[in-house]
């Protein structure tokens, strides 16, 4: 919704929504997920123990690092 323009803030976006803006703020960086880890959690394919909770945790942001588990 920020990308076409509808809400020009996350804080606007986050008032709209009735949430936190730090909420916004945590979600928006999930598009930073490599593109592959996106389609297998899509796809139900994830490894055991990534949860929506765990993925709030800060994480590498080049894709490479996040397929690292030591990362």
């Amino acid at each position: 919704m920020i990308e076409t323009g509808r809400f020009a803030t996350i804080n606007e976006l986050a008032a709209a929504e009735k949430i936190t803006s730090s909420y916004v703020s945590r979600l928006l960086r999930l598009t930073l997920l490599a593109p592959n880890i996106v389609e297998a959690i899509l796809d139900g394919r994830q490894p055991d123990g990534v949860t929506l909770p765990g993925l709030m945790e800060p994480f590498p942001l080049t894709w490479e690092r996040q397929h690292d588990p030591q990362a």
